[in-house]
């Protein structure tokens, strides 16, 4: 067997083979901040990466059926499929405490257990910082993408003050408001069409955000509750019909219409 391959062919495919199974050199290939390390990114920095995406979550109650971290991750993951079609953007570390109610007395998800919140003014504070941080390392775009309906009116906010700040410099903040709107008005309308009516489509941990929470990371969804009542006044919606296969339609729809939307806002004056 040894004489039908010359040594040195066998040499370069044993090489080969033992190159398959090393792990991947770290932060290679990816475009999350938090995996990289500071050389690499000030490399992509200057190779032309100088979008950043500020995915913001919010940790709050989603009924029984789905995890505290459903924003979080489900804006983690979108994120990152949107940096990859953009091409030239970096994902930042998802912000997950953010204005969900009061605390004393209890308003809105604050009233059910594992709700984290935030005052809208230190909200907006750690966005400006964010903002400021990036800037200083590079970054000329810095795009907030809120994956909750509350606190869209903060995100302008920062922007504004962000943007006020750089009148003179060559950064600017984006809120996109077409992130959320795909979400919350985009992927329920082709739920309709597709014959779902508002009564399971829901706002809050229905189908709409059941169906792309099992497209994404079904971990995040316990199947075995799906058919139980919910918790009263937990759940807007009905989310037992939900399944991976509708959510991704609504993950495509939410992608393309960001992408379009970030490149819109990248190429103004």
């Amino acid at each position: 067997m040894r004489a039908m391959f010359p040594r040195g062919l066998r040499l370069a495919v044993a090489c080969l083979l033992v190159a398959a199974a090393l792990p991947a050199r770290a932060g290679a290939a990816t475009v999350l901040l938090e995996a990289l390390t500071s050389t690499e990114l000030s490399a992509m920095v200057r190779e032309g990466h100088t979008t950043i995406i500020v995915p913001i979550g919010g940790t709050e109650q989603n009924g029984a059926h789905m995890a505290l971290g459903k924003h979080n991750r489900r804006v983690a993951l979108l994120a990152e499929k949107i940096a990859l079609a953009l091409g030239n953007a970096l994902v930042a570390p998802v912000i997950a405490y953010v204005p969900e109610g009061d605390v004393d007395p209890p308003t809105a998800h604050m009233r059910y257990a594992g709700t984290v919140t935030l005052p809208s003014a230190t909200f907006v504070r750690t966005l400006e910082a964010a903002g400021q941080s990036f800037r200083r390392h590079g970054f000329r775009d810095v795009v907030f993408l809120g994956d909750h309906g509350g606190y869209q009116q903060d995100l302008r906010r920062a922007a504004e003050l962000l943007n006020r700040a750089w009148s003179a410099l060559p950064a600017r903040a984006h809120a996109v408001p077409e992130y959320y709107r795909a979400v919350d008005v985009g992927f329920p309308e082709l739920l309709r069409r597709q014959g779902f009516a508002d009564a399971e489509i829901g706002r809050h941990a229905g189908l709409a955000d059941t169906a792309l929470m099992l497209a994404l990371d079904p971990s995040y969804v316990r199947i075995d509750r799906l058919q139980s009542a919910p918790p009263p006044g937990s759940v807007a919606g009905d989310p037992r019909r939900a399944d991976a296969r509708t959510g991704a339609l609504g993950v495509d729809l939410i992608v393309a219409a960001t992408v379009r939307a970030i490149r819109r806002a990248e190429s103004r004056p």
